[in-house]
């Protein structure tokens, strides 16, 4: 499928470091290492736990940088209503061969879906930190623009990386989105400044949410 049979487009930009530093055959691979992780009978489904307790009953979710559609999945299996975005064609294909998601190829930085604004909005497994640089506050005013007043955000990532914590808070600020709570794991392990993971829950407090590329 080419971008322009997708409603959301994927305009022009920067490279993500994802697009960067990964090929269609490492993308495959991703694909093949979480079939063998959920054939082994591994718990892949900490973020959707996660996400579900901070929601009502048949959400609207969107899963931001969705990758194979692991954890919009689960949630659609939960009973929520789910939307999927990822830039990846390689892994877009894979997430469209659950029929429980919606599924767009779009760049977040540029997101604009139609529709309702969501309940909630789902960043895990370190997409935050594969987006192109520099775009990282752009990204976060798309989905503070996505999200319902009081709409929750939720994101996982390294700490490790050249996108880190501080930057992170101070742009979910910048955008209109207030730092509710800290986490160093998905199963709720206290916060400390020298955490290798951060999982982070942020909210749409003030009914607005930037629109604008800073």
């Amino acid at each position: 499928m080419s971008p322009a049979d997708d409603p959301a487009g994927v305009g022009p930009g920067s490279a993500t470091r994802w697009q960067s530093e990964r090929s269609a055959d490492d993308s495959r691979a991703y694909i093949e290492r979480f079939a063998e992780l959920a054939h082994a009978g591994t718990d892949l489904h900490g973020e959707a736990r996660f996400v579900d307790v901070l929601v009502p009953r048949g959400a609207r979710i969107l899963d931001a940088g969705c990758g194979t559609g692991r954890v919009g999945l689960e949630l659609a299996r939960r009973g929520h209503r789910v939307t999927a975005v990822d830039l990846d064609p390689v892994l877009v294909e894979e997430a469209r061969s659950h029929p429980e998601l919606t599924v767009h190829l779009a760049d977040l930085a540029q997101l604009d879906l139609p529709g309702p604004r969501f309940d909630a909005v789902v960043s895990a497994g370190n997409v935050m930190v594969f987006l192109a640089p520099g775009s990282e506050r752009a990204v976060l005013g798309r989905i503070a623009a996505h999200l319902r007043p009081d709409g929750v955000f939720v994101a996982g990532f390294t700490t490790g990386a050249a996108y880190r914590p501080s930057q992170f808070a101070a742009d979910l600020a910048a955008v209109g989105l207030v730092l509710e709570q800290r986490f160093a794991t998905w199963d709720l392990r206290p916060w400390r400044d020298d955490a290798e993971w951060l999982v982070a829950v942020a909210r749409r407090a003030d009914g607005g949410g930037s629109t604008a590329t800073p």
